[in-house]
This record gives C-alpha cells, sequence and structure tokens, in this order.
C-alpha cells in the first residue's frame, strides 16, 4: 500500500494504492540471483495456497528450481503487509505462515542439493534451528555460507564460526553488536562495531548503508562501496537484492571487490522501481544501469 505518511496512532489516512506482488526474503533473494543469471535452487516452504503457487510460478519463470520448495497444508503461505510513504520508506508486518513449519527434519529431502551447493544464501524468515542445520550441512561440504541476519534477532553463538559473509543492515548490526549507530555514524565507527562479530569468529562482515552503500569488515581490513545516488521510488527488498547479486557473483568466481561493486548497483537499482521481486534487475538492464 502506498501512502502520503503513515498514520499515527489510531489515526486512519486514505491510501494512493493497492498491489500484490511475490515477496519473502529468500525468495526475493532467490529471484534477484536468477534475474541475474545464476544457477539457483531454492529450499523452502510455502502454503497449500494460491499465494504459495503464485511463488512457485514467478520464482520458476526466472529460472530458479523450485523442486525443493515444500507445501504445508496446514498454514497459509507467509505474507506481509508492506506500507510505503512517498519519501520511498517501508514500514512491514509479517506473517510467517507455512515458513514457521519449516523445521530441520524437512531439510532431509535437500541434503543431497545442499552438499552440492557452491553457496547457501540463509535469512531468518525460517526457524532458527532450520538456519543453524542449513548451516552445519554446507560447511561439511565446503560450501560458502552468506547469512542475511534479517528479520533481525539475536542469533547463536555456535553458528559464527561457520559463516563466511553477514549481511547486516544498520539496525541488525545493532542488535547483533549491542553499539548504537545511525545513517550519519562515521565510517570507522561502524568498521570498528562490526568487527566484534569478527571476533567472535564470523569470517566477513559486509555493513548494507542504505543510500551511502556498504562496507566490507573482516578483523584487519575493510573496503568501502559508495553508492551513486538515485530516485528513490520504494526501498522495498533493496537489501535482498543486495544479496542475491552479491552471491551470484561471488558463486561465479569474482573476487569480493567485484562482487560487493555489482551488488551496490543492483540495489540501487531496485529502488527506483516499486515492488519486490519485479523491481529486481536483469543482468541486461544492470550493466546498462553501471554504464
Amino acid at each position: 500500500m502506498t501512502v502520503e505518511r503513515f498514520p499515527n496512532a489510531g489515526e486512519t489516512v486514505a491510501g494512493r494504492d493497492f498491489r500484490i506482488y511475490c515477496g519473502g526474503k529468500g525468495a526475493n533473494q532467490a529471484c534477484a540471483a536468477g534475474r541475474l543469471g545464476g544457477s539457483v535452487a531454492m529450499v523452502g516452504q510455502v502454503g497449500n495456497d494460491d499465494f504459495g503457487t503464485a511463488q512457485i510460478e514467478n520464482l520458476s519463470s526466472v529460472g530458479v528450481r523450485m523442486d525443493f520448495v515444500q507445501r504445508d497444508s496446514s498454514r497459509p503461505t507467509g505474507t506481509a503487509f508492506i506500507g510505503v510513504e512517498a519519501s520511498g520508506e517501508n514500514r512491514i508486518i509479517i506473517v510467517p505462515g507455512a515458513n514457521d513449519t519449516f523445521t530441520p527434519d524437512r531439510l532431509k529431502s535437500c541434503r543431497e542439493l545442499l552438499s552440492r551447493a557452491k553457496l547457501i544464501l540463509l535469512q531468518l524468515e525460517i526457524p532458527l534451528e532450520t538456519v543453524g542445520e542449513a548451516i552445519r550441512i554446507g560447511k561439511a561440504c565446503g560450501a560458502q555460507i552468506i547469512l542475511d541476519p534479517a528479520p533481525a534477532t539475536p542469533i547463536p553463538d555456535a553458528w559464527f564460526a561457520g559463516i563466511d559473509y553477514l549481511t547486516p543492515n544498520l539496525s541488525e548490526l545493532c542488535l547483533l553488536t549491542g553499539d548504537r549507530l545511525e545513517i550519519e555514524t562515521p565510517l570507522e565507527k561502524i568498521v570498528q562495531s562490526a568487527r566484534k562479530l569478527c571476533d567472535r569468529g564470523v569470517r566477513c562482515v559486509i555493513a548494507k548503508l542504505g543510500f551511502r552503500g556498504a562496507v566490507r569488515i573482516t578483523s584487519d581490513d575493510f573496503h568501502y562501496w559508495p553508492a551513486d545516488p538515485v530516485q528513490a521510488v520504494d526501498t522495498t527488498a533493496a537489501g535482498d537484492c543486495f544479496n542475491g547479486a552479491f552471491a551470484v557473483e561471488l558463486a561465479a568466481g569474482r573476487p569480493v571487490r567485484e562482487a560487493g561493486e555489482f551488488a551496490v548497483a543492483a540495489a540501487s537499482f531496485s529502488i527506483t522501481r516499486k515492488g519486490a521481486q519485479v523491481a529486481m534487475p536483469t543482468r541486461a538492464e544492470l550493466e546498462k544501469f553501471i554504464e
């Protein structure tokens, strides 16, 4: 729903538009990777309803393998209600639905797939135990692990040593470190904060900084990728676009610096269009945008 401004408590405001899009953090990231030409398989769960069918058909249409997505007839497909202000900022309410019943035992049918993956990209919209099991399987088989710690929630200390790339935005970085950071916070302080996570075992933290771009941080180095200014229309799923693009380039063997630069450009492109998955660029669109 688009609105001039968000309502205050108890207030009703008139919206300007209402549309239904396929979304969800994992699905968005898979879509971004698929549209950019990656070899992508989605693992997860939807309900046995029209939204679940739409999700499967939509991701299949961009080349994502969906035969490892299961259905739970007892729960609806996960849904998010998104309000977008005229400024492009958004507020989101999530109803997890079938995501909540995607328990570790339901990974059994996907173990062979996970064991062959070059890279496993994870989010936190499924039970934490399932994410932990996917990390364990992936690391045992030599896959690179990218974790997007969103929606923001504390994660077990035991995970950190198994994470190659942790990709928080600023609010998620604050939750994980206990530091208070703002969008205007100097880069050096953000780097210092992220290094707390490197000290706990994460190989690399990539902090997503919205219109400022992103920064890669290790225990002894950092590299900043600034974002070129664009006219923001809808910031929904910009971070998901970043992750999908970054994963595609890493899996293709690109150096991390090149992958990050490419991912920042992809995220910048995505906010110039409305919606989540429909806003993700194709490789041809992104290459033209970069030029």
